[in-house]
């Protein structure tokens, strides 16, 4: 005949977390990824100024040469 287990009542529970869920790097390269994006945030709305694609293109007051002006030494009469 089998002998019981000696103490049937006891329930053995791990000290360890369960390993369910979302990895540590995960949350890592999230928390990065958000800081990069609002450094980039910040720097668009407080950096102003003639950033961004629009600044190569000539305005129209600006005239035909692009937004530059000829040099002041060359005059054709």
């Amino acid at each position: 005949m089998a002998d019981p287990p000696p103490y049937p009542d006891t329930v053995v529970e791990s000290d360890r977390e369960p390993t369910t869920g979302t990895p540590r790097w995960v949350k890592v390269f999230g928390v990065v990824a958000l800081v990069v994006v609002l450094m980039v945030v910040v720097m668009l709305v407080a950096g102003g100024g003639q950033h961004g694609p629009g600044r190569h293109s000539g305005s129209a007051e600006s005239g035909a040469a692009g937004g530059h002006k000829p040099p002041a030494g060359n005059h054709t009469p």
